[in-house]
C-alpha cells in the first residue's frame, strides 16, 4: 500500500502508524547493536514516504508541514533514531519543493528520483573544527574549480542517514575564498566514502557517521547555490526535530500509563499503583506538558501552512521556541516516567533508558537553546 492511494491525512497517519509499529521492535536491538534500520528506511520506502513532502506539481504528496510532524511524531513514537534521521530528508525535500534555489533541472532530476526509487538526501554541513553550522564558522572543506567542474574534499560529521543517503549537500569554501557554497554529491561519486564513526549513547541508530571526499570530481551544474552570509529566513520544516522528541515522550507517558495501570505489587490489598495521588500527578505532570507540547508544536506549524511569506518571517521566534519548550517538556516527561516506574527504567531492557538517552539528543539539535534565548532577548529589546 502507498500513501499516495489515500486522499486525506487522517488515513495517511493511520498507514504510517501501521507500516511503522515493528520499528518499536527492532529499536532495542539497533541501539544495543549499535547497527542501523535498514529494513525500517525499506519499509518507508515501500509506502512512499520519502515522496511525502515532494511538492504535487513534482509528483510528490505535497503534504502541509502540520502533516509531515505528525507522521514524524508517529515514527518517533516506535523508534526515535529512524524518525530523526529519515525526518532530514522530507524536512529538507519540503524546503526544497518551496523556495526552488536549484536550478529547475537539477531538482527535476531529484524529484524524479524520489519518485522512481525513494532516493534520500541530507545536508553535510558540520565538521569537527567548526561546530554546529549555525554558529558561523568557515568549513574546511573546499571545493576547487577546474576544466570539469569542481574538485571536493574535507569531511564531515555528523551525516545522519549516511548508510543510505543518495544525495549529499555538501558546504565547502570556493577555490580557497571565504566564499561558502553549496555543493550537490551523488554517492556514486569516485572518492566519496562513509567512515563509521558514529559511537554516540543517543540516537545510536541514526547513522550519523563521517562523510569522506577525497577529491571528488563533481559537475560544473554541482555547485547549487553560494551561502549569504547574515541571519537566515524562518524555516519551518526544521520543527521535524521537535516533533522526534514529542514521539518519544509521548511513547514514554505510554509507557508509564500502562505500567501505573497493570503493577499490583503483593503490599496492596487490591488494585494496582494507579490508585496513588503520587502516581496521579507524575501522570498528570506528563499529560500537562504534553498537552503543551501539543498545541504549541502543531499550533505553530498551522499558522506557518496559512502564512505568506511575510507572514512567515514574523513566526521566527514561535518556531525556535518551538524547539527548546518541547525538547524541554520531553526531557521532563520522560524523567517523571523513570521516577514512577523506578529502579525497573534503567534496566538494559526497558526502554525508558533508551528513550532518556535519546530524549536528551534534542539539546545539540538546531537550534540550540543559548542562541534562542539571546535571539528572543534581542528580539523584545528591539521592540522597545
Amino acid at each position: 500500500m502507498s500513501l499516495f492511494a489515500y486522499e486525506n491525512m487522517a488515513d495517511r497517519l493511520s498507514l504510517t502508524r501501521k507500516t511503522a509499529l515493528p520499528f518499536r521492535e527492532r529499536a532495542s536491538e539497533h541501539d544495543q547493536e549499535n547497527t542501523f534500520p535498514f529494513q525500517n528506511i525499506a519499509d518507508l520506502k515501500a509506502i512512499n514516504y520519502p515522496a511525502l513532502t515532494l511538492g504535487k506539481e513534482f509528483g510528490g504528496l505535497g503534504a502541509s508541514l502540520e502533516e509531515m510532524l505528525r507522521h514524524q511524531q508517529i515514527i518517533a513514537e516506535m523508534d526515535g533514531s529512524t524518525a530523526l534521521a529519515i525526518g532530514w530528508h522530507v524536512g529538507i525535500t519540503m524546503h526544497l519543493s518551496e523556495q526552488q534555489e536549484w536550478e529547475a533541472s537539477v531538482f527535476k532530476h531529484f524529484a524524479e528520483d524520489i519518485l522512481a526509487t525513494g532516493a534520500l538526501i541530507n545536508n553535510a554541513a558540520s565538521e569537527a573544527a567548526t561546530g554546529s553550522p549555525t554558529r558561523g564558522g568557515l568549513p574546511e572543506t573546499t571545493a576547487q574549480q577546474n576544466d570539469k567542474g569542481w574538485k571536493i574534499s574535507g569531511r564531515k560529521i555528523f551525516t545522519t542517514l549516511s548508510p543510505v543517503l543518495d544525495y549529499f549537500v555538501v558546504s565547502a569554501r570556493i577555490n580557497d575564498s571565504d566564499e561558502v557554497g553549496q555543493f550537490l554529491v551523488h554517492k556514486s561519486r569516485e572518492g566519496l566514502s562513509i567512515d563509521e564513526t558514529w559511537d554516540s549513547v543517543a540516537m545510536r541508530a541514526t547513522g550519523s557517521h563521517d562523510l569522506v571526499l577525497d577529491q571528488v570530481q563533481l559537475d560544473s551544474e554541482d555547485l547549487l547555490t553560494k551561502i549569504t552570509p547574515g541571519k537566515k529566513p524562518p524555516q519551518g520544516w526544521l520543527l521535524h526535530i521537535p516533533a522526534v522528541y514529542q514521539g518519544i515522550a509521548t511513547a514514554a507517558f505510554d509507557y508509564a500509563l500502562n505500567f501505573a495501570n497493570t503493577y499490583a505489587p503483593n503490599s496492596l490489598a487490591s488494585g494496582t499503583i494507579a490508585q496513588f495521588p503520587t502516581v496521579q500527578q507524575k501522570l498528570g505532570e506528563m499529560k500537562l506538558k504534553l498537552i503543551q507540547n501539543d498545541y504549541l508544536l502543531y499550533g505553530v506549524a498551522r499558522d506557518w501552512d496559512k502564512a505568506d511569506c511575510e507572514e512567515r518571517f514574523a513566526l521566527a521566534d514561535a518556531l525556535s521556541t518551538t524547539k527548546v519548550a518541547v525538547v524541554n517538556n520531553a526531557l521532563d516527561i520522560v524523567d517523571l516516567a523513570m521516577r514512577l516506574v523506578g529502579a525497573k527504567s534503567l534496566s538494559a531492557n526497558n526502554p525508558l533508558q533508551r528513550y532518556y538517552r535519546d530524549v536528551r539528543a534534542g539539546l545539540h539539535n538546531p537550534p540550540m537553546e543559548d542562541m534562542v534565548l539571546v535571539n528572543l532577548a534581542k528580539s523584545a529589546l528591539n521592540k522597545l
